[in-house]
């Protein structure tokens, strides 16, 4: 059985994180939770883990954002969201499949990065704090 607390279970968050902010299926949630409920003391380094993974997963889809041609966009919708809100719009880029396109669209539209980090580990903090919450409030 994989022992979910500790270093190698912080490593597998960071991981999954990573990998859920990118196009590859991957749920966070699920090991934070795993991680949470193996080693309830680590719980502020465990969503500091995951928000660090996913916001640098987000970043990487913000960079590849940045390399699609000038006038091609998957979702103008989705731009057009990024184009009225900023990089404010990327306080959700944590939504499954929406917020990949809201990173991919802040870097297409050149959303100065700064901005967008800020925006993006905020929102994904708070969806940690919140899973990690309730992985406390879940019976065993």
């Amino acid at each position: 059985m994989f022992d979910w607390g500790g270093g190698t279970g912080l490593w597998a968050l960071f991981a999954a994180a990573f990998a859920s902010a990118t196009l590859l299926p991957a749920s966070s949630e699920l090991v934070l939770l795993a991680v949470v409920r193996a080693a309830p003391q680590d719980a502020a380094i465990a969503v500091a883990v995951a928000t660090l993974g996913n916001t640098l997963g987000g970043l990487t889809t913000y960079y590849l954002g940045r390399l699609l041609p000038g006038r091609t966009l998957p979702s103008p919708r989705v731009a057009g969201a990024v184009r009225r809100h900023g990089a404010w719009a990327l306080l959700l880029s944590w939504v499954p499949i929406v917020g990949d396109g809201l990173c991919a669209a802040a870097g297409w539209l050149r959303i100065p990065v700064g901005w967008a980090t800020l925006a993006m580990a905020t929102g994904k903090l708070a969806r940690y704090i919140v899973a990690a919450c309730a992985a406390t409030w879940l019976p065993a």
